[in-house]
C-alpha cells in the first residue's frame, strides 16, 4: 500500500479492542479501528522489515522444537518410570540413560 502513495499505519489488537462495541464481526470491526485512528493519543505499531520477519519466524521454528523434545523427554520418562527406571529429569541424563541415543542412533539426535 505504501508503494501506491499510502500512508501504513498499524494499530496493534490490543489498542483496538477497547473500541469494539458488539459482537465479532467484519464491519465492527472495520466502525472500531476507525473510531480508534481518529483518536489523537493512539500509538501505532511500526511494520516490520522483512529481515525481522525471517528473525522471528526462525525463533518461533527453533520454540516448537524445543517444545517438541520436551513433550518426547517427558513422554519418554514417563515410560521409563513405569519400569522402574529412574534418571534425573535433564535431557542430558536421558540421552546418557537410553541406549541408543548417541548421533546416529535410535532417535536419531532428536533428543
Amino acid at each position: 500500500m505504501s508503494r501506491l502513495g499510502h500512508t501504513v499505519r498499524l494499530i496493534a489488537p490490543q489498542f483496538v479492542k477497547p473500541y469494539v462495541k458488539s459482537n465479532k464481526n467484519v464491519a465492527n470491526d472495520a466502525e472500531a479501528i476507525c473510531e480508534a485512528v481518529r483518536r489523537p493519543h493512539m500509538r501505532f505499531v511500526p511494520a516490520k522489515s522483512v529481515g525481522q520477519q525471517d528473525i522471528q519466524c526462525l525463533y518461533r521454528v527453533r520454540s516448537r522444537l524445543v517444545s517438541a523434545r520436551t513433550q518426547l523427554a517427558n513422554q519418554v520418562c514417563g515410560l521409563r518410570s513405569e519400569y522402574g527406571i529412574v534418571l534425573p529429569q535433564q535431557i542430558q541424563q536421558l540421552r546418557r540413560g537410553l541406549p541408543g541415543t548417541n548421533r546416529r542412533g535410535f532417535w536419531g539426535g532428536f533428543l
